[in-house]
């Protein structure tokens, strides 16, 4: 017997399914390339939280949430833990493999998708690494107070997250989903951000820098989106609009990749299926053909399977 939940999850997509040309990924390659692609992309994301089961659980979810919703760009979540020390937090030691567990699911979301779709690995920068580790009290306190031992331990995480970042292109992923949310007023002056943080942030991409979807995704309601326009090994570029107030045509006059984003994350739960088709055509008519509409960040965790398909309806709003 269909239940409802089955029901909801078929219904929306089929007909996306039915009319489309191309692949998710073919569709992908067609914004990153400037042209018009057969249906404006889409993609979506929240924290599965199985971070204390191993990678199987983790790569079976994506793959779910992936063919549910059809999305165009397979977003991976990352809530595994970077090793703790033995010792205090900061005296680290390089880690070849930081992630085997987050490794093994990549390797299973590759074989699921068969090509199929882009998938991009989300890594959180070293900063909020050692914020986990510790606390972002003890991170700033560290840098105030003892720079150089926070500086070394920083460099640490960076050239093990840049391992795992070579390791998770070789094994398919299409570049990295780099979350920096320490570049913004009220966490750092955009001075110590330059010094304690975009150092190891570019280890990190520079790892990668040959990928075709390196994402720079820049946290917060404050951030110093000006210093990432330019100069990055990165093609695409996601905020919140509507958490910073800075608008997609804003970000378009300064960056001429991909934009990702236009979604109201912090209301999503609220929005309808015609304020969802609203959002996404003030923002496709802001960014332009280089354009992935995404949330400004992850949706709440607690976000209903009806109301994740109001996007996927809102594209046939749209055709």
């Amino acid at each position: 017997m269909l239940t409802r939940r089955a029901f909801l999850l078929a219904a929306a997509p089929a007909v996306l399914t039915a009319r489309a040309a191309l692949t998710p990924r073919e569709r992908i390659d067609r914004v990153l390339r400037g042209q018009e692609p057969d249906r404006q992309p889409f993609t979506c994301w929240y924290h599965f939280r199985l971070e204390a089961l191993p990678g199987e659980h983790h790569a079976r979810a994506t793959l779910d949430f992936h063919r549910r919703l059809h999305t165009d760009l397979v977003k991976v979540m990352s809530d595994f833990p970077y090793p703790r020390p033995a010792g205090p937090w900061y005296q680290l030691k390089p880690e070849e493999n930081p992630y085997p567990e987050q490794v093994r699911a990549l390797r299973l979301i590759r074989e699921g998708l068969r090509g199929s779709a882009h998938f991009i690995e989300t890594i959180f920068n070293p900063w909020n690494v050692a914020e986990k580790l510790s606390s972002s009290e003890e991170v700033l306190r560290l840098m105030r107070e003892r720079p150089q031992v926070l500086l070394d331990a920083l460099e640490v995480i960076a050239r093990s997250e840049a391992r795992h970042a070579r390791r998770a292109v070789e094994t398919g992923a299409s570049g990295v989903f780099l979350a920096i949310a320490n570049a913004q007023s009220g966490i750092l002056t955009s001075q110590e951000y330059a010094r304690f943080s975009e150092p190891f942030d570019r280890i990190v991409l520079e790892a990668v820098s040959d990928a075709p979807l390196n994402t720079l995704h820049i946290h917060g309601d404050k951030p110093y989106l000006e210093r990432f326009y330019q100069g990055w090994p990165a093609q695409v570029l996601h905020h919140s609009a509507f958490a910073t107030g800075v608008g997609l045509a804003e970000v378009r006059q300064h960056f001429s990749g991909v934009i990702l984003g236009g979604l109201d994350e912090t209301a999503f739960r609220k929005l309808t299926t015609d304020d969802i088709a609203g959002q996404w055509r003030r923002a496709r008519e802001a960014a332009g053909l280089r354009f992935i509409l995404a949330p400004g960040c992850s949706v709440p965790d607690d976000t209903s399977d009806e109301e994740l398909l109001r996007v996927p309806r809102a594209l046939q709003i749209l055709s």
